[in-house]
């Protein structure tokens, strides 16, 4: 297997918003010593949590904009940061939209606009940073699942968005068994409840408590919670953990 260079980048899709599980993990991965790429929707904001990750943490960053629904929109960002940054090593698919819609009352417009960026763009994101990766022969790709996908919804999102998530881990164990002779390991992460905008909002803490009471531990899970999961899935030192789904969900899910 090819080792990793002393110089690596991370690419992370979605991780602009101000409170998300992107910002946070981008953070607390150039603590870490990785590089930093970010795709968001949103290319200024992208470019200014690039500018602050930079500063902050003395690693080279750099952002873009794609609606990562859109193919050609994603190869373009990729292209982009590539040319900024060192040898891509890894790849966090983070971008995500909720969807509490009731089955009866999803639309086609819903159903396209949820796998849109829940399923294709992870595909989009993934294809285009394999590419690259493969002509190194070393490449690590995280994607974001959701204990909704396991349980059937019951947390916030419904139908659209547990259908989502689920196609994540197929697509997940799929291409950890066709890529994993490249020196590519592809695992993803079912987060249960995490205190994040994508809830609905900002959570109030009677909301927290409750959502805290379907799992063993007493609390919600925390940005900083799944960033430590994901800097463990990219490193070195997990190579020899491929297709699997890591759930960090204070035991709301056990199998």
């Amino acid at each position: 297997m090819t080792d990793f260079p002393a110089s690596r980048t991370v690419i992370l899709t979605g991780a602009a918003s101000p409170r998300g599980i992107g910002r946070a993990s981008a953070h607390y991965l150039a603590e870490r010593g990785w590089n930093i790429g970010i795709i968001d929707v949103e290319a200024e904001a992208a470019k200014r949590v690039a500018e602050e990750i930079a500063l902050e943490h003395g690693v080279q960053a750099a952002g873009a904009g794609a609606d990562v629904s859109v193919e050609a929109q994603v190869r373009a960002a990729f292209d982009e940061l590539e040319g900024q940054l060192p040898q891509i090593v890894a790849l966090v698919n983070l971008a995500g939209v909720s969807s509490p819609v009731p089955y009866l009352e999803v639309t086609a417009d819903e159903w396209n606009r949820v796998m849109g960026i829940n399923m294709n763009g992870v595909h989009y994101a993934t294809r285009r940073a394999v590419e690259s990766m493969v002509k190194h022969g070393v490449g690590r790709v995280v994607s974001l699942s959701s204990v909704s996908a396991q349980r059937g919804g019951g947390t916030y999102s419904k139908t659209v968005y547990s259908a989502a998530k689920a196609g994540v881990i197929g697509f997940t164990r799929s291409i950890a068994r066709e890529l994993g002779q490249q020196g590519i390991t592809a695992n993803a992460i079912s987060p249960g409840p995490i205190d994040t905008d994508i809830m609905g909002g900002t959570l109030t803490d009677e909301r927290k408590e409750k959502m805290a009471a379907d799992g063993v531990l007493p609390r919600i899970g925390t940005p900083r919670d799944i960033a430590a999961a994901i800097a463990y899935l990219i490193s070195e030192d997990a190579g020899f953990v491929t297709g699997q789904t890591l759930n960090v969900d204070g035991g709301l899910y056990m199998h």
